[in-house]
């Protein structure tokens, strides 16, 4: 296809130059038998003819000729009386028609100019050689030649370069679907090459954003319907304890009654497992969400007064006296809403579950020294050991620990921590720790060890000890 664009554009330019060459050519022969014609007006001396010929061009075949001059019929010898290449027909018709006339003869052209003199019209002949015609035919064709190929080269390495950068915008785009079927929702491509696959290239990228938030939305209302399921499951297993007790090993019981026993392990049982399992998908969609989704804000205090309003209502079914301290002002916190509502209910339920009926409880929101604090007190036995309490999947309790767990990863996912210290009432005091993304950098103070390895850091070049001036 690049060589057929070449010859289109290159045949015709060169036609163009080879005509132009020929006039180029006609009008050097127009202009050199205008200096003979002029001299001719002048006077028909042949000597002043002849020295006009003469300065015409020094090759001697191609200088003008004079027909129709009588005076130079003595003269054999000059340049005026020279034989020329026109037929008498050829002069004949230029003197009748009083004009220039342009001849393609055998080698060349002529042109023939008459000149009218006194009693007669003389006709100044020039001839033109078909190699002067021509110009130099050969080396322009080359030029052209190479000119094409030149072009042909040129337009071969763009359109390789257009096609290589189309090649890898596409295998791009594919390798990415391809991730994308596999699962990568991740995976993003540059836009790239022609319009139309940087147009495909900006539409994947909208349509793999669109899955990863339709993912993300989907997992968080199966973490929110779950966490809705372990609220009152909590309150079917507080009820579920509160039966009579299901042993059967101790005592004699009629056979009515070691079915009514059994049926009330095989209720707490599946609660167990319930509670179990809910925590599990808890803990996997959170985990999930929270790595697409990124950091997330909430408001510490809107949390605590709204897991509130139902641990209150429990509150009042089971006579424990409870208060809310210092959730009235909003304190964010660099962690999802749902993350913290899990960890607090994951925290009080633990007080509901391991403390007796009428046990006071309270929550406590405070804000300080660039961290937010969160602190459930009780008035119940206490954690004997808060060490292996705070250990994953541990508990003194006899359970699988997952409510510390659940509060402990959610205050390290807000660059915290959780600790287990002895209550004001009397029982468990356990604070959540969150960073304070509002908070002021601290200043390192001028006093103390760390105020001085900053200013031995500062000051790290060399010593010399003060001396003391001497005396005279």
């Amino acid at each position: 296809m690049g060589v057929l664009l070449a010859l289109v554009f290159l045949v015709p330019l060169g036609l163009t130059l080879g005509s132009q060459a020929r006039e180029e050519a006609i009008a050097d022969a127009a202009r050199r038998s205008a200096l003979v014609t002029g001299a001719l007006a002048v006077s028909t001396d042949p000597d002043v003819v002849a020295r006009a010929i003469e300065a015409s061009g020094d090759d001697v075949a191609t200088r003008p000729v004079v027909h129709g001059l009588a005076d130079a019929a003595a003269d054999t010898d000059s340049d005026v009386a020279a034989t020329g290449r026109a037929d008498a027909d050829q002069l004949a018709q230029a003197q009748a028609e009083r004009r220039s006339v342009v001849l393609d003869v055998d080698g060349g052209v002529l042109r023939l100019d008459p000149v009218v003199l006194a009693d007669r019209t003389a006709v100044v002949e020039v001839f033109v050689p078909d190699s002067a015609l021509g110009g130099d035919a050969g080396n322009r064709w080359l030029l052209l030649a190479g000119v094409a190929v030149a072009l042909v080269g040129a337009a071969v390495l763009v359109v390789d370069r257009v096609a290589a950068r189309t090649v890898d915008a596409t295998r791009d785009l594919v390798k990415a679907a391809l991730a994308v079927g596999d699962g990568d929702l991740g995976v993003r491509v540059e836009p790239s090459g022609p319009r139309e696959l940087a147009e495909a290239g900006h539409a994947f990228n909208r349509m793999a954003e669109r899955l990863v938030a339709a993912r993300t939305d989907e997992r968080e209302l199966v973490a929110d319907l779950s966490h809705r399921l372990r609220t009152p499951l909590t309150v079917l297993r507080l009820d579920a304890e509160a039966l009579e007790p299901d042993d059967t090993s101790v005592g004699s019981f009629s056979q009515a009654e070691l079915d009514h026993r059994r049926g009330i392990r095989r209720i707490r049982q599946a609660i167990v497992t319930l509670e179990g399992e809910i925590d599990t998908l808890i803990k996997t969609t959170r985990k999930a969400v929270a790595t697409e989704a990124g950091p997330a804000m909430c408001d510490v205090s809107e949390v605590v007064r709204d897991r509130m309003v139902f641990w209150a209502a429990l509150a009042g079914d089971q006579n424990r006296p409870h208060r809310v301290i210092g959730a009235q002002l909003r304190i964010p916190a660099p962690v999802p809403r749902a993350e913290l509502a899990a960890a607090l209910d994951a925290v009080i339920g633990n007080v509901f579950r391991y403390t007796p009926q009428g046990t006071a409880f309270e929550v406590a929101v405070s804000r300080r020294d660039g961290y937010v604090a969160i602190r459930i007190d009780d008035a119940g036995p206490g954690i004997p050991d808060a060490d292996r309490a705070l250990r994953r999947g541990a508990s003194d309790q006899g359970s699988t620990g997952l409510g510390l767990d659940i509060a402990k990863r959610v205050a390290l996912q807000a660059n915290g921590s959780v600790s287990i210290d002895r209550a004001r009432l009397g029982g468990a005091s356990v604070v959540m720790l969150l960073a304070d993304p509002e908070a002021t950098p601290r200043q390192v103070s001028r006093f103390g060890l760390v105020g001085r390895m900053a200013r031995e850091q500062k000051s790290s070049g060399r010593r010399w000890p003060r001396q003391r001036p001497t005396g005279q």
